[in-house]
């Protein structure tokens, strides 16, 4: 499925909850402009998420935006991820940045791996 380029066309949601956690950490990092989210090779299953913050919008970024918070995904990065859903959890054990991948046919107990 990571090879369909229709699956690229296909938007990511980004939550209302994960946009006032970029928005608030952000805040003590003037120099930064947005969250920047990137599918690598590795991990438990295969691909993993590589989460941080970005100072700078990229040829081939994807801008995702949602009350004023800004996700930038790169092109290849959104093969792997059309049609996900970016949120921000806070449970017992820990609060963390959740991606919902419909694409992934498996993930991991780490939470960051997944397979396509």
């Amino acid at each position: 499925m990571g090879d369909n380029p229709a699956t690229a066309m296909k938007g990511v949601e980004v939550t209302d909850a994960a946009a006032a956690r970029i928005l608030k950490v952000l805040a003590g990092e003037p120099d930064k402009i947005g969250l920047r989210v990137t599918v690598e090779g590795g991990g438990c299953s295969g691909f993993s998420y590589q989460i941080d913050l970005t100072d700078t919008q990229q040829a081939d970024d994807r801008v995702f935006e949602k009350n004023g918070a800004k996700v930038f995904i790169d092109d290849l990065s959104l093969v792997y991820m059309g049609g996900s859903r970016i949120d921000f959890v806070d449970e017992l054990m820990g609060q963390a940045f959740r991606i919902d991948n419909p694409n992934a046919v498996a993930s991991c107990g780490c939470g960051t791996s997944f397979s396509i």
